[in-house]
């Protein structure tokens, strides 16, 4: 194989890795974001992906979705006043104990101690309604208790 076919290869193999990047940053908020759909995003098989991803962008799919999660709640508890549990779920997390557990590890503080920390520092908190509105967390609450009052029916 030529030198330029190699390099060619290469550029494609990084394009599709891309495009499955992008997938995880428009839709990183959804609980139910799967490896398999991602790695369809690359062509790629859920193992072949999240090798190919962890050589390209130095860490898994898993852990580079979980940073940008985080990096919202980060955001989310500077600026909304929203508890941690609502901002828990808006990020895309459905336990409380995982996101607090991998917010601690990321940034050294629980999220209740990072907003004691950051608050107060800027603007007034963004009304916890507004934030909601905003973020679609009335849209994807509304989608869950419509299946499950259509699971009781």
């Amino acid at each position: 194989m030529s030198v330029a076919r190699a390099t060619i290869d290469g550029m494609d193999k990084v394009r599709q890795l891309r495009l499955a990047k992008d997938a995880m940053d428009r839709d990183w908020a959804d609980p139910g974001l799967d490896l398999d759909a991602v790695a369809a995003h690359a062509g790629y098989s859920r193992y072949h992906f999240v090798r190919a991803f962890k050589a390209v962008y130095g860490e898994t799919p898993g852990q580079y979705l979980t940073h940008r999660r985080i990096e919202r709640a980060e955001e989310y508890l500077r600026v909304a006043n929203l508890t941690v549990t609502e901002i828990c779920h808006l990020v895309g997390f459905s336990s409380l104990g995982t996101f607090s557990a991998k917010f601690k590890t990321r940034t050294g503080l629980s999220p209740s101690e990072y907003r004691e920390k950051h608050v107060g520092r800027g603007t007034a908190l963004i009304p916890g309604c507004y934030a909601m509105l905003w973020a679609g967390g009335f849209r994807q609450r509304e989608q869950r208790e419509e299946g499950n009052s259509g699971e009781a029916r």
